[in-house]
């Protein structure tokens, strides 16, 4: 008798989880950061063609959330970009941990994330990485936004995600917020797969809300984006805001919702900037 469906993708699943790393703040590697950097600054700086403004908006020293719209599939060229000026404004040293969904780190051949300081998303990990006094970089709009349609670029998509702002409250740290844009140009996606995600039970077991479908090299047509693609040579560019002292700005005990509602306004305002700013897609 012949596996059921529900039962290879519960077998997919299980095997996924067994690959997750714990996650180990020690992990990232300074040394392998500043020997690896050149490299990054090529397909940053030479392919994307990286602008990142507003980095002096971060605090100098001590932790801070800094949350961010995400884009370009699962090849997120924003988190290189964005990393790379990161490093290279603060030091090597400075500690930096990036959230990252379970199937990334549990990709073969992505393992090498891990020295650059990226952990599971998970309230635990943020917390563990925010009380060791490093700046967390966190996207909200995890799978959904990253694998919105192309012509949905300049949308800040968090839908009701708002542990963000929980977690900044409870740790007492400022949320920086990171806008990026020319992600989603880097190929040509077409629906997020919700639909599909459902049905083959990825919403339930992988905690993936999206099967989404593209067209890209070398694939051309891409369901799932599993074996990633080759990006095309988008211009990217990011804007880091001022940071948003919760307490200060919202009073001893800040409501959520407002706090939320702040945050993705002020990240729309300067992601249509962003967008006026392009003449044409991917030229930038």
């Amino acid at each position: 008798m012949g596996l059921s469906a529900t039962s290879v993708v519960r077998g997919l699943a299980g095997a996924v989880a067994s690959r997750v790393p714990p996650a180990d703040l020690d992990e990232r590697d300074p040394d392998y950061i500043r020997d690896t950097l050149p490299r990054m600054w090529l397909l940053a700086s030479l392919y994307f063609r990286g602008e990142v403004r507003g980095l002096g908006n971060v605090p100098d020293a001590g932790p801070v959330l800094l949350v961010g719209n995400h884009s370009g599939g699962n090849l997120t060229p924003d988190t290189t970009v964005f990393s790379l000026a990161f490093h290279a404004y603060f030091g090597v040293e400075r500690k930096f941990h990036q959230l990252a969904h379970n199937l990334v780190l549990s990709m073969p051949g992505l393992g090498f994330l891990r020295k650059y300081g990226t952990v599971a998303a998970s309230p635990e990990n943020a917390r563990a990485a925010l009380r060791a006094g490093a700046a967390v970089l966190v996207y909200p709009g995890g799978d959904r936004e990253v694998h919105r349609p192309s012509w949905q670029s300049g949308r800040v998509d968090f839908g009701d995600r708002k542990g963000y702002v929980r977690l900044a409250l409870d740790e007492d740290v400022p949320i920086v917020p990171v806008v990026a844009i020319g992600g989603q140009e880097t190929a040509l996606f077409l629906s997020q797969g919700e639909w599909l995600a459902k049905l083959l039970l990825l919403d339930r077991l992988f905690r993936l809300k999206v099967l989404p479908i593209s067209l890209g090299p070398p694939w051309g047509l891409n369901v799932g984006d599993m074996l990633g693609h080759i990006p095309l040579p988008s211009k990217i560019v990011v804007e880091v805001l001022p940071p948003i002292r919760l307490r200060e700005e919202f009073g001893s005990d800040p409501d959520v919702d407002e706090v939320h509602a702040h945050v993705v306004r002020l990240m729309q305002e300067t992601l249509d900037a962003l967008a006026a700013e392009r003449r044409l897609p991917v030229i930038g």
